[in-house]
């Protein structure tokens, strides 16, 4: 599978950008948007068995230089962002489920709604949905935990920036319909159907991104009318009042593309999260009963346990200019037009000894304390550095509080008859499920009374 170093050529195209000294390049690989990839993160992992820690794959029109390294992953998360861009890398990626108008002009990003003064307003909100998931659930039933999570972040995410009756029905329904067919997380989790959605012109998307655009700009419109509503949502608010300077179709349209762009961007990796830790929780009954008695550090430490074992994100860095990265051998003079890559699923679970295990304990509070490492950046569930989630507070109070009710609330059974697995084209974000997970329910006489003794 290894070609040595030399001029790579595609046909009807130029030379890929070359690096200075040129790495392995792992050959008949490539990245499952670009050719059909059974196993994405498998054809990575052979790809590192046979060229090293440090290695090439020319994929399309795309060079990607990964490393695994401890140096090279270590500066990876260094390299500067004006020249080596993580937000250019992920618009590139989601751009291929995504239509451009999404991107364009845009005035709200999803760190703009996640300072600490948020997060009170957040976890009401989650509370809230909570409130209403249990109401839903009655005494007993069967549910799939994805799909129960699916709809819990959606609804958490609209009631937040939403705006005014975003996260009720019959909005509700529509919304999430809409986003489903929106979702940008699909340009990594079903990479492999991304060329049937250029071949469509993102039709399907451009239709669900008119559907959410008119139904908040309807939202827009009612707060403009009743200033009560201002205080009732203020993150929306918030986006409104981002496009005060604009009038008519453009504000609403603004409005409505902002509030799109910090959902799709915001819950699709939240909820799969919390279905992975649900996952993990009923197959330990005696971490479960110590989340459903309300131990909110070990319910973070079981969430931190479960997004490090089910990230299959590949974390990438477009080159704008010249940079150079370490490995502890080489240090590589790379130019613009390459993306400088490593992937989690592989790292994360081979950094050290029994990291192929999910084991909470190994975390203090959001601190991994064992095994040592040779580098920190080696194993992450939040990212590091400057380009740690900025959720991740929000997001690990949101899965606590959630499995907890729901552990404290109801008696579970998983009803898979293997542990699910992830889907195995995906390259990026937390794994969803390759196939149901269904799990059957039945209320506890006692709230709080712990579920899973």
């Amino acid at each position: 599978m290894q070609v040595r170093p030399g001029a790579v050529w595609h046909p009807g195209q130029m030379a890929l950008p070359g690096i200075v000294p040129m790495p392995p390049i792992a050959g008949g690989v490539g990245l499952p948007w670009d050719q059909p990839v059974g196993d994405a993160v498998a054809a990575i992992a052979a790809a590192r068995k046979d060229c090293g820690d440090t290695f090439v794959i020319d994929s399309g029109r795309d060079r990607y230089l990964f490393t695994f390294s401890p140096r090279g992953v270590a500066e990876f998360y260094g390299l500067p962002e004006d020249r080596a861009s993580k937000g250019v890398a992920d618009w590139r990626m989601l751009r291929r489920k995504l239509p451009d108008e999404i991107f364009d002009g845009r005035r709200t990003f999803p760190h703009d709604l996640f300072g600490r003064s948020d997060a009170a307003s957040y976890l009401a909100n989650v509370h809230r949905a909570l409130d209403a998931t249990v109401a839903d659930m009655g005494s007993e039933g069967t549910v799939d935990l994805f799909d129960m999570s699916r709809r819990l972040g959606h609804r958490v995410g609209l009631a937040s920036w939403g705006g005014p009756g975003s996260a009720e029905e019959p909005a509700l329904a529509s919304l999430i319909g809409a986003f489903d067919a929106l979702d940008g997380a699909d340009a990594f989790v079903h990479p492999d159907v991304m060329a049937a959605v250029a071949a469509n012109s993102k039709a399907a998307e451009r239709t669900a991104l008119a559907a959410v655009t008119e139904r908040f700009a309807e939202a827009a419109r009612a707060v403009e009318a009743d200033r009560v509503l201002v205080t009732q949502h203020p993150l929306f608010a918030r986006i409104v009042s981002a496009w005060s300077t604009e009038t008519g179709d453009v504000r609403y349209r603004g409005i409505g593309h902002d509030v799109a762009l910090v959902h799709v961007a915001s819950m699709s990796n939240l909820f799969a999260a919390l279905g992975w830790v649900f996952v993990d929780l009923l197959s330990d009954r005696p971490a479960a009963v110590r989340v459903a008695a309300g131990e909110s550090a070990w319910a973070e430490q079981c969430a931190l346990e479960s997004i490090r074992l089910a990230q299959r994100s590949i974390m990438s860095r477009f080159v704008l200019e010249p940079v150079t990265i370490g490995d502890g051998e080489h240090t590589y003079r790379v130019p613009s037009g390459v993306t400088i890559a490593t992937l989690l699923p592989l790292t994360n679970a081979s950094a050290g000894p029994g990291l192929e295990t999910w084991d909470p304990t190994r975390w203090n509070r959001r601190r991994l304390t064992r095994p040592v490492l040779a580098a920190p950046e080696l194993v992450t569930s939040f990212g590091h550095g400057r380009h740690t989630c900025p959720a991740q507070p929000f997001s690990l109070a949101a899965i606590s509080a959630t499995v907890a009710r729901l552990l404290s609330n109801f008696h579970w059974e998983p009803r898979w008859a293997a542990r699910p697995q992830p889907v195995p084209a995906q390259i990026g974000g937390v794994a969803r499920a390759d196939g149901p997970c269904p799990a059957t329910y039945r209320r506890l006489r006692s709230a709080g009374a712990p579920s899973a003794s």
